[in-house]
Formats: structure tokens, sequence, C-alpha cells
């Protein structure tokens, strides 16, 4: 009875082709029925036979498995009229339209575009087999997520004309959560230390909006590879993970995670040395070596090691150096010597490097920032400057940069150089707000890019309550070939200072000047320029005392030739949100004897960023400035003076209210002639953004400072400290800053205010 069962099941397998057997002939003709959509060429260009060849049984095999294979058919027989050979053929429907209902784990745009890589998109052949898979697929993918009670009922209904139209209906229930991770084999470290390592477990009570407790195999493995990597980092080298066992309640709501562990014991390193073949100074080499006899084992610098060791041949053109650790492991006395196995491959030049997504920018903007050479040595360090120097540039958003080796020649590689271009011109009417001068009404015209030459161009006006501003600027980044700079601008200015919140006067400035830059090294520049400047001063009996005892000493109307000069060394990775690096800057401004007032300005302002993980940075600032009057000037001029307070400043303390304040009623900030500003911040990105958003982040911050008057000591203990929260967003508008400060220390007298933002004025 079974052999029968198998002999029946065998004959229906093979009905296809048994069915279609056919006579030995020569092909006069092919005709081919049962078409609706597919073309008959199509059928032809896959049929393994062609008119004039000789039918066998063997080739209507082929050809019935070649027309199969292309699964447009869900059925094909061939047979012989006369000496026609006859290709029936019974299309496949195909998908009218897919819908996606219930999916909110999972974008339904990303899911249309994963579906139509496989083959499942409308208009497409529709194949019942390849959507089982999927559904399997998409079951895992919710499952890796957590997602275990999840229901995927996928419906197909036929239309007319031979066409299907297919529903996936996912219910996605709620995720499993985990409720307990348990630790077994650890007694070196306490439970609670190790989770801690853990970006997945249990959620605490307070964390509402936490998705700590939704499981995710990849959370897992790298939660695993965190544990390992602590233990191994402190000196445990035979450290391992034995077994892991999940296991989910029959309800499928709640996961519990069972790591099991053994410690090992802790290695010192007894010695290192380095071999292989060192086409740089071996002794360069060696120094890198950090790690000394007796020291504890960490897997953390034996990786730093051998990542210093490759770059360093990597700047001399070794590009695929390899640097292998080798450890020689004495489990008796606890000790591991570590030779280090250099491998430096072929040395390696650039042939081309090649630019892409510029569309605005030329070519030899790009390119004068680049420098890695073309037919030169590879050198990971120039590559890594190129980036940072056209990431300086601000007229991309993004730049990356790849080095794919050259088909076909094991030394050679081009360099890739993707941008990602931000706006640089723009014509501009617009509403600002700054908590120093209120209300700002612009317009302007600027192009910081003119016509892709890396030029810039702006005519700006700005009305405020305070202020009224017209400039005209122009910069040529590269005057000279060598990367002198050259820009000129003209400027007319008109303030009242009571309408900005200090001592009350009027002036009017016109002026203009031209300033240079000359470039030192890679990151140090001299800066030095000449203006103009005629300065109005209007003052009356209600005017500030010092404008009044200002102006009766040094007239109202001061004429003064100003020279500026100062050195900044500058290794930010970003002018905009810079993430790592700092800046050092020595500013002086003076007006030369011969004009109508003469005075000095100095400062020194040195600030740095450290990354603290591959998305936040900390951030830590120190300014001090100082001036004063020479020759016939006593005094720094009061519409000189420095000011501190507000959100450029000190965050938490009104605009500019810091520091003395003149005589008379009502007693308005005057500003001073020295001043010290702190600043220290921790800076991350904003919850829920993805990683590619890097116009917009959060800080913590805490702000300090102070101005002091000419009669007055430099009193440290006088500094204003203040605390809390800003966001700063790069917005389409321009730059756009928030912050909510809580002042540390202040006295009676000062100006407090807790909230501040502004709009259209540069970051801090």
């Amino acid at each position: 009875m079974f052999k029968r069962f198998l002999l029946a099941l065998l004959c229906w397998a093979l009905a296809p082709y048994t069915a279609s057997a056919i006579d030995k002939f020569v092909i006069k003709d092919i005709r081919v029925v049962g078409l609706q959509r597919i073309a008959a060429g199509t059928v032809f260009n896959y049929l393994p036979v062609k008119v004039g060849d000789t039918i066998t049984d063997k080739n209507v095999e082929e050809a019935i498995r070649s027309l199969y294979k292309t699964g447009f058919f869900r059925d094909v027989r061939l047979a012989r009229q006369g000496n026609v050979l006859v290709v029936t053929v019974v299309e496949r429907p195909s998908i009218a339209g897919v819908r996606l209902l219930g999916t909110k784990e999972f974008s339904e745009e990303d899911l249309k575009k994963s579906l139509k890589q496989f083959g499942l998109a409308e208009g497409r052949v529709f194949n019942r087999s390849l959507l089982d898979r999927i559904e399997q697929e998409l079951r895992q993918q919710y499952f890796s997520r957590g997602y275990y009670a999840v229901i995927i009922k996928p419906t197909v209904t036929p239309l007319e004309r031979n066409r299907v139209d297919l529903t996936i209906d996912v219910h996605e229930g709620s995720p499993a959560r985990i409720r307990s991770i348990n630790l077994v084999g650890n007694s070196i470290y306490k439970d609670k230390e190790l989770r801690g390592l853990f970006t997945l477990g249990p959620r605490p009570w307070w964390a509402f909006f936490s998705s700590r407790d939704q499981y995710s195999k990849q959370a897992l493995t790298g939660d695993l590879e965190r544990l390992r990597f602590h233990y191994q980092d402190r000196g445990y080298l035979d450290f391992r993970i034995t077994s892991t066992q999940v296991s989910i309640t029959p309800d499928k709501s709640q996961i519990y995670i069972t790591i099991n562990m053994e410690e090992g014991r802790k290695y010192r390193v007894k010695g290192t040395r380095l071999a292989g073949r060192f086409p740089v100074p071996e002794k360069e080499l060696a120094a890198l070596i950090t790690i000394k006899p007796g020291d504890v084992f960490s897997r953390r610098q034996v990786t730093e090691i051998s990542k210093a060791i490759t770059d360093r041949m990597a700047n001399d053109g070794y590009a695929f150096a390899n640097v292998n650790p080798e450890p020689e492991i004495d489990k008796k006395k606890s000790e591991v010597f570590f030779t280090f196995h250099v491998d430096p491959g072929k040395r390696v030049y650039v042939r081309r490097v090649n630019f892409t997504g510029n569309t605005a920018t030329q070519d030899e903007v790009l390119r004068r920032e680049t420098r890695q050479l073309e037919s030169g040595w590879y050198s990971a360090e120039q590559i890594k400057r190129s980036r940072i120097r056209l990431q300086r540039l601000g007229f991309f958003e993004d730049v990356n940069i790849e080095t794919p080796p050259v088909a076909g020649t094991p030394d050679q590689v081009d360099v890739n150089v993707k941008v990602k271009e931000r706006a640089t011109g723009n014509i501009l009417f617009g509403v600002g707000y700054s908590d120093t001068d209120g209300v700002i009404v612009n317009a302007s015209v600027t192009q910081s890019n003119l016509f892709g030459s890396g030029r810039e161009l702006s005519m700006s006006f700005d009305n405020s309550q305070s202020t009224t501003n017209f400039n005209v600027r122009y910069v040529n980044p590269y005057y000279t070939q060598d990367g002198v700079s050259r820009g000129f601008n003209v400027f007319t200015s008109t303030v009242d200072a009571a309408q900005a919140g200090t001592a009350a006067y009027n002036t009017t400035t016109v002026g203009g000047g031209v300033f240079y830059s000359i470039p030192l090294s890679e990151d140090n520049r001299v800066f030095f320029g000449v203006d103009v400047e005629q300065i109005q001063i209007e003052t009356n009996t209600t005017s500030a005392q010092v404008a009044q005892d200002f102006v009766a000493r040094y007239g109202d109307n001061n004429v003064m030739l100003k020279a500026t000069a100062s050195w900044a060394k500058d290794t930010l990775d970003s002018t905009l949100l810079p993430t790592q690096g700092s800046i050092h800057r020595i500013s002086g401004e003076v007006a030369v004897p011969g004009s109508d007032i003469t005075y000095y300005k100095l400062s020194y302002l040195a600030g740095r960023y450290w990354p603290v993980t591959e998305r936040t940075t900390f951030k830590a600032k120190f300014e001090i400035g100082i001036g004063g009057g020479f020759g016939d000037t006593t005094e720094l001029p009061f519409y000189k003076n420095y000011f501190a307070g507000g959100s450029t400043t000190v965050r938490g303390y009104k605009s500019r209210s810091l520091g003395p304040s003149d005589t008379l009623p009502p007693n308005d900030p005057i500003g001073g002639n020295r001043r010290i500003l702190v600043n220290a911040e921790y800076l991350f990105p904003m919850p829920g953004v993805s990683q590619e958003e890097k116009s917009m982040r959060l800080s913590l911050f805490a702000d300090g400072g102070m101005v002091f008057g000419r009669d007055q000591r430099a009193d440290l203990g006088e500094l204003r400290y203040s605390a809390g929260l800003a966001f700063n967003w790069f917005s389409p508008v321009g730059p756009l800053s928030f912050s909510l400060a809580k002042p540390l220390n202040a006295r009676e007298g000062d100006r407090t205010e807790s909230f501040q933002f502004t709009l259209g004025v540069p970051f801090r």
C-alpha cells in the first residue's frame, strides 16, 4: 500500500514533464499560447531552443525548467502541432497593490522599500512562496525587538485581469518586558555593578518613557560584549560567558535572562616586544607601546596600542598595515607576554581624489582644503585633516571620506569625498529675538559661498529697539594661493543704550576697513586689520553720568584709526557645532596715536571640547579681557566697555546686567574695563533625533563671570555663577538657542532671568 502511494506521488510530481513528452522533430515555428501581460519576446528570450533546432526529451525538460525559473508562470506545457512547437503557459497574477496595516514599530515607508527589494511590490509578479518567506522574516524582525505576541496575517484578494491585492495586517501586541537579569558565577564584582553596564534591564518605576526593559537580541549581544570588556579591561584575560538563557512566560509578556560566567584570574603583563617588518623606525613604534611589565592586563590598552601602531604606519603610506597582538599566557603565574606582530603590507599611494555631492561648490574650493594629494603616498593623518578643514568651511552639513582600493592593484586607493551641502546663500527678511536687544527686524542678502567659489559677500540691515545696523562685507579666503585671506567691510550703527537695558546715551558710528588673515600652519593663524571709525555721541541731562562726563572731557565727536591684531590656534572639528578639539585666541585692538581718543583692549580665550561618547561632548571655556586708555585718554571709552550677563555670557542673569552701574538713577549697568568668563557644558543629542541629525543638541551647563570697573579690584569671589539646561539648533532661519538657568549665588540688586532665548544670534 505504501509503495503504491509513493509511486502515485512520484508520477504526480513528474506530471508537468511526462505529460509534455514530445517525439523528436525539427522546429519550423514556435507559437506561445496563454500570454496576457508578458510579451512573447520574453518567452523566446528564455527558451533554450529556437527555430531550426531538433527537439528532444532533454531540451523539452530544459525549456520547461527555464521558463519556470523566471517566476512569471504558474504552469508551462510544451506540445507539437505538425512541425510547430506550441508553448502553453499560465501566468502568475501581478500585484495590483500592497497595503500594510498596524505597523507602528517599523515605518510603512521603510517596510515597503524592503518588500520592493524582495520583489513584492506593485506591478511585480506575485509568488506565494515569496510572501511566506517575507512573513517569516517580518516575524523574526518583531521577535528581535521583543514583540513575541505579534500576529501577522497576509491576505491575497484576487482581482480581474489576473491581478491580486495584497494586505499584510499586523497586530503587534505589546513588547515583552524584561522582568529580571540573573547573573551566575560572579564573585569579584557585585550584581548591581555589573547590571549597571547593561542597556537592558527592568525599568525603574520613575522612568516612564524608558525602553530599557524592552528586549532586543542585538541589545543583549552588545550588553554581553560590554560585560566581557569590563572584565578583560581589568586583568581577567580568560573571562568567558559560558551560557545565556532567555526565557519567556506563556503569555509572552515577561522575559527572564540568566547569564552564566567564569571570571578566571587576574593577569599581569610580563613584558612586550615587537616582531615583523618595520618600514618606519622601530623606536617610534616601540614608544607607542604604553604597557609596562607588572601592569594589570587591559584589553582596551592593547587595542589602543594596536591602533596607534596601525595609524603611525598609515601616515607613511601603509594603509593596509595589520598589527596582531599575540598573547603568551602563563596560567601558573597569571602572567601574559604580548608580541605585537607588525605586517605593513604594501606601501599605498592615492590614485585620485574624487568629490561628490558638491552641486553648488566648485571642486577647486574642496581641493584646496584637501591635504591628501593625488599621486602622493597615502596618509591617514592628512585625510583626517582634510575632513576637518572641509567641515570648518561651514558649507556642508556632513563630510564623509572613504578610501576604497583600486580594483586590480594592491598598492593604490582612491579617496572619495562625499559632502552634503547646506544652504549658504539667502535673501532674508525676518523677525528675531535676543534677550539683549529684544525684537529684531532684519533684512539681509548673504552668500557665504559666492558662485561656489568659497568667497563671502553679505549686505545686512538689523533694526531692534536698541540698535540699527547696516553692514556690507566681502571676504576672499584665498586672496593668495597659499591661503592668505583679505576682506573689506563698510558699516554704520546707531545705538540707543537705554533700550538695551544699560546706561542711557545715543551713539552713531560710521566706518569701514580692511582685514587680512595669514596662515602660519594648519592650526595657527594671525589676523590684522585697519578700520576708520567716526562716533557721534548724543547726551542730555537725563543721560547716564558716565556718558556726560566722557563728552565733557573728550567731546561728542570722535574719529579713530583703529588697528586690530590677533593670533588663533584652532583645532576644532567644526565651526558651527564642534565635538572635539581646542581653540586659543589672543586679540588686541588699539586706537592709534593721532586719533581723537586713544585706547587699547586685550583679550584671551581658551576653549576645549572632549568627546565623552560617540555622540556626547564635554566643553570648557575661559575668557579674560582688559582695556584702558593711553596718551591723552585716561580711560577706556565707555561705549567700548565689556559687559556680562545674558545668553552669550552668563545665563540666568539679565543681559549686560553684571558689574558696575551708573551713579545716576535708575543706576543702569555701564560695563567695565575688565571681564572674566568661565563656562563648562556637557553636550548631548536631542532624544529621539536620528544619528544623522547634527544641527541640534542639548547641553547641561554651568556659567560664571563678572565685569569690573576701573577703580575696582578684580576679585574672583565676586564672580556670579549659574547652571541649567540649553537647547541649540542651527535652524533653516538661523541659529536658535533656548536656555533655562538658575543663578547659584545671586546677590541683592542682581537682575536675574531664568528663561532666555535668541533667534538669529550666533551660538556662544
